[in-house]
């Protein structure tokens, strides 16, 4: 179905259309002019799909996508350069230099929640990286999807980025099990990535996974209860809940519950007023999705929000309190605005709620106490996170974003992505004159006491 295509991407990587710095630079610059040319369709699209607004799709979408292309054009030439890198004293004196190749074609698997964002900030790192692209978006978010294929190929030759649409559940094997790609980045469900795992396995392709799982915020009882609410409330609710590092339920000290509550019920309503009438807040993505989520209110007693309108695929931001651990939203990422709130008596008794979900993608805790900081961040394992804030790790693009366990494997974000989409390749370079004839059998009676100490 798509070999043709994918055979045209070969080709011309091979032929090295793609290597050289100054080809990267233009198709950075060019991705860029297209991007802001289209600033208003993409908020368009956005709004359409998810309701999100404007500054909402430029904060998280948008001019992430931008500042990230900033960079790598800013960068690349020295990402590029071959690296000098430290020699033992065995291969002594010979020199050691890293090189980085373009892996070749890659497949990039966009979800539905930030469809742009997470389509295009992975493709800024394989172009600066020297690869042929395969973007397959979300058909789940049409508007975008449409839109991501107009700016391609408005911007680009299919030989070199091609958007792929339709059903994922179609369209992802017919391109994996009929063609090698050198390297495949999904981002989406635990369950569909195990697919895509399988696929590339059989092929012994590699794989950036960006999963999900359950998030926890940890609230301590010496937290800054009202900043903790305002920054929980923020990372919870942009993009209606459904976010993949948003905080997906809330451990408060039992001694400050009461008292978190309120001030998170005040921040709702100062940020929202009427949800429903809100620019601020965005819809749910599908009806599917909207019943699974209205299916979680009885998992727990509403005391905030439970509206709904099926219609309008609009549900309010919802606190559940008496939520049992094992009740099912708390044994699936709920993906949307529902809050579940648990309270702890101490922190070994919260950290076996937090082990019930191992290796989430994100965890948030809010402390003002170092010991209490230490103890959290050494027996979790998590991909990434927060003291005292939520999201906005993702947002520094020095460190590699990506899971950990069943949260997903590798990562991804300024440098690292142009590491993740290019092989680092270690070259030692010897000198002629130097040719010592120890180091050739045949071997004396002191050969083993020489070597024992090079290679101490």
């Amino acid at each position: 179905m798509y070999t043709a295509l994918l055979d045209q991407q070969r080709r011309y990587f091979n032929n090295g259309h793609t290597r050289s710095y100054e080809y990267r630079i233009e198709q950075l610059k060019k991705l860029q002019q297209g991007l802001q040319q289209n600033e208003q369709a993409i908020f368009d699209a956005l709004q359409k799909d998810l309701g999100k607004s404007n500054l909402e799709s430029y904060v998280t979408e948008l001019g992430l996508v931008l500042a990230e292309i900033r960079l790598h054009i800013k960068k690349l030439q020295g990402w590029m350069r071959p690296h000098r890198i430290g020699t033992n004293l065995l291969n002594l004196p010979s020199t050691t230099k890293m090189y980085y190749d373009p892996l070749g074609v890659v497949l990039i698997i966009a979800p539905w929640n930030y469809p742009f964002q997470l389509l295009m900030a992975p493709l800024v790192g394989a172009i600066s990286a020297g690869n042929c692209v395969v973007l397959k978006p979300s058909e789940m978010t049409p508007a975008t999807e449409a839109l991501v294929e107009k700016i391609i190929s408005e911007n680009f030759d299919p030989q070199y980025i091609a958007v792929v649409k339709g059903d994922g559940a179609v369209a992802v094997p017919a391109l994996m099990n009929n063609f090698r790609f050198d390297h495949v980045l999904f981002t989406g469900s635990i369950a569909v990535g195990k697919a895509v795992y399988e696929m590339a396995a059989k092929q012994l392709v590699p794989v950036t996974l960006e999963l999900g799982g359950k998030s926890p915020a940890i609230v301590c009882a010496d937290a800054d209860l009202k900043t903790a609410a305002q920054r929980i409330a923020f990372g919870k609710w942009i993009n209606a809940g459904q976010t993949c590092i948003a905080p997906d339920y809330v451990l408060v000290a039992h001694t400050v519950k009461s008292q978190f509550i309120k001030e998170l019920k005040t921040v709702i309503a100062s940020f929202y007023g009427d949800a429903a009438k809100s620019n601020d807040y965005g819809k749910i993505v599908n009806t599917k999705r909207m019943e699974k989520l209205i299916g979680y209110l009885a998992d727990g007693d509403i005391i905030e929000g439970g509206d709904y309108d099926k219609n309008q695929l609009h549900l309010a931001p919802t606190l559940l309190d008496n939520v049992a651990p094992s009740a099912r939203i708390m044994t699936e990422e709920i993906f949307g605005p529902i809050l579940p709130i648990l309270s702890f008596t101490d922190n070994e008794d919260a950290l076996k709620i937090v082990k019930q979900n191992s290796h989430p993608l994100a965890f948030y805790l809010f402390t003002t106490n170092a010991e209490t900081e230490r103890w959290w961040m050494e027996r979790v394992p998590f991909g990434g996170g927060c003291v005292n804030n939520t999201l906005l790790h993702y947002a520094n693009d020095n460190v590699a974003f990506g899971g950990i366990g069943n949260s997903g494997i590798g990562g991804y974000h300024g440098k690292h992505s142009f590491y993740t989409f290019t092989h680092a390749k270690a070259v030692l370079k010897t000198p002629n004159w130097f040719e010592p004839r120890l180091k050739y059998p045949p071997f004396g009676k002191g050969s083993m006491k020489l070597f024992r100490w090079f290679l101490k």
